[in-house]
Parts: structure tokens; sequence; C-alpha cells
């Protein structure tokens, strides 16, 4: 038996205006997905534990079948740990983003323009890392290029600081004052997200950004913090032997933690733009190679919900169901018998423009199970009138790999 996880990022959303009173799902051209909807089981499932932020974090550490109240130690660990960065037990780890702020104001009246800096190439990304690095690194913090606008710092001997970072996608088009990290213990990231306007304003990346009409990264903005994770390992929880393909470190640092092998494949963005192809040759390699597992991992529905981009969210979904979907599914059938799961992580609704606790929509599909659902689509409505609905999103990997 294969098995593949189809993790859709932020696909979930509420019914909006902009979309004719229906969500992307509803919307969305996605015959593969309603097939397997119509042919599997479908309910709904919580991926966000009780009282815990609604991030990506949390949500795919219980798809993946983890306690996140146990397990979750912060973000950027996780995204460390693929960056290639060994933490100590004194180290404090924060994703960096490079983002776009308003330029005439002072600091705290500053506008959050856009959180990842018109989605900045990791090549160039990489100088203005490297020079934010010049100015601040060494002695207790040390900064580290990861993909397009994440990247990360580690803070040595670093205080735990009460209370959440905001993170730059909760706040696009909002005045920065009431967001910054006013706590005590915070006041040298305060001092370096401040001091980094000054550093990048006239950064020649983005003197050649704003020549190309492109949005400048023109400061850091430090959240996400956390300890050094571990979890346990995944072969030895689940008897199976996985493998992530995705184009964020988040996720890939999962899985490298949990001891899964990570694919790296070339032109994988997070955006509509990635290279879908070669995420389904990734997977398809693994499971002819010997694996019986796969979880691959699909941001672009996230970051056009943390954007506002209606269309495009749709686009995403549709693209996922084409070129993600239909060539897995057709490699799937030729190995033998098999079981999917889809679904998203959380809602990122259009209408917030950030991420929502609200449970998700899951499908499960066995070849060797003739079933009906009872709906002909896969919407977050149509699985909400199913009746099931999955309180411990933990368990639901294990109900996909029969446990």
């Amino acid at each position: 038996m294969k098995y593949a996880v189809v993790l859709c990022d932020g696909m979930a959303d509420t019914k909006s205006d902009i979309l004719g009173g229906k969500t992307p799902m509803e919307l969305a051209e996605k015959p593969i997905m309603d097939w397997l909807a119509a042919n599997g089981e479908v309910g709904m499932v919580q991926t966000i534990p009780k009282g815990m932020s609604p991030g990506s974090d949390v949500a795919n550490l219980t798809v993946m079948g983890y306690d996140a109240e146990k397990y979750y130690t912060g973000r950027s660990p996780f995204e460390a740990a693929n960056i290639g960065i060994e933490l100590g037990h004194d180290d404090l780890a924060f994703r960096c983003n490079l983002v776009t702020l308003s330029e005439d104001e002072e600091y705290s009246d500053k506008t959050m323009v856009d959180y990842c800096a018109g989605d900045i190439h990791t090549n160039q990304a990489d100088k203005i890392i490297r020079d934010v690095q010049l100015a601040f690194g060494s002695g207790d913090f040390n900064f580290y290029t990861g993909t397009a606008y994440r990247h990360c710092m580690v803070w040595h001997g670093g205080k735990h600081i009460p209370g959440a970072l905001t993170p730059p996608h909760d706040i696009t088009g909002q005045i920065i004052g009431g967001h910054l990290p006013l706590q005590p213990e915070a006041a040298p990231l305060l001092d370096m997200m401040k001091k980094s306007v000054d550093v990048l304003k006239n950064h020649p990346v983005n003197i050649e950004r704003k020549r190309a009409g492109l949005k400048p990264a023109n400061a850091i903005w430090l959240w996400g913090q956390g300890k050094k994770p571990s979890l346990e390992q995944y072969n030895s929880l689940f008897s199976v032997d996985g493998a992530v393909i995705s184009a964020v470190d988040l996720i890939k640092g999962m899985g490298r933690i949990a001891g899964m092998k990570v694919c790296e494949v070339e032109g994988a963005t997070g955006y509509i733009d990635t290279n879908y192809q070669g995420k389904v040759s990734a997977a398809v390699n693994e499971l002819k190679s010997g694996r019986d597992f796969v979880y691959i991992h699909l941001e672009a529905p996230d970051e056009c919900g943390h954007r506002g981009e209606a269309e495009n969210k749709v686009r995403a979904i549709e693209e996922i169901d084409s070129r993600i979907l239909k060539p897995l599914i057709n490699q799937l059938e030729k190995m033998g018998e098999f079981k999917i799961m889809v679904l998203p992580d959380h809602p990122t609704p259009l209408a917030t423009r950030t991420h929502s606790d609200s449970p998700v929509p899951y499908l499960i599909y066995s070849s060797n199970i003739k079933t009906s659902s009872g709906v002909n689509k896969f919407t977050e409505e149509t699985a909400s009138k199913t009746g099931i609905h999955i309180k411990d999103g933990r368990n639901l990997i294990r109900q996909l790999l029969n446990e």
C-alpha cells in the first residue's frame, strides 16, 4: 500500500462577495478532488488545538499526527533545521521576514505595505541578509538566508519573550506601531528592526528593485521565536518510510527532525508559479524507490489568501487539481493499491487575509475500498454536511494509515 497526503495550505475559506458569494473551493474547477470526495470519506477536522495559534506550524504538526501541545516550541526552530542551523540549548531562533514598510513616516507610524517584499527572490534576498548580518550579526546574533522572503535569526543565549510576536502577514495595510515587540526582553530585537530601515534604504538590491517597479525589501521583521525542538521519529510512530516535498523551510524542517527524507525540488517557490511537475516527480520517485508515504505540501493557496488575491487562490486550487493530483493518481494507480488524503492545514480567508482556527474539510480515498461519501463536490459546506467531525486532528493520519 502506498500513502500520499496532499496538503493545500490555507485552501479553506469563507464565502466571499468578491467571488459571487462562494468560497474559492466552491468556485474552482477541480474534477479530481471532487471525484475523490464522491468516492471516499469526507468530513471536517480540527487541526488547531484549543488555545493554540492557528499557524501552519501547529496545523501541519497536527496533520502529520503529532501532539502540537507537547512538541511545539516555536515556528522558527523548524525552519532553522532545514536551513542547516544547529541550535544550542540556550539559542532562541526567530523568523526574519524581509518586508516592505512605507517610507516617509517615523518608524512606529509606518505601514506594513507587504509582508513578503514583493515575494523577493532568494538570490536577491541572500545579498540583503548577508548585509544584515554584517550590520547586526556576530556575537549574540546571527542571520541566515532561507528561501524567498523567509529567513532566520538566532539569538545566542536569548531571553524568553513573554507573549507572541506579531506575524507580519497578520497586519498587511496596518500601521505597525501597535504591533511592535515592546516587552523589555525584546529591546534588542526592536532596535535591530528599527535600524534595518536605514541599513536597507539605499541597498543596491532595493535600488534595482525600485527601478524594475518592484517593492523594496526595506526592513526586517522578527517573529516566530522558539527553542530547539525534538520529534519522535515518524517511522517509529507510524511504521512508514516517509518523504516530504515542499517549497518552504518550515515543512521541510519538520520532515528532517521527524527523520523523513526531504526532497529538494528545483523551481519550487511556494506560490502559483511553483514547479508542480517537479513535486509530482519527486513524490513518485520516492514511492517507486521503496518509500510508502509522501507528504506533498503546496503553499500557494495560503500565500494568495494572505495577499487577498481571490482569482489567484481559485487558480492555485485548480493548478493543484490538474497538475498535482491528476498525474499523481495516474502514477499511483500503476503502482497498485494506494490511499490519498487531501486537505488544507487551516483556513486563510480572503476577507481577513490571515489564518483562522476553524475546522477544515478533508477527504480520504482508498483504491481498494468502494464507498460513497454522499457528496459530489469537495467544499467546506459539503464536508460539514456529512456529519463527520474529527475533533482531535492528530487522529486523522492514523485513519489514513489504518491504525
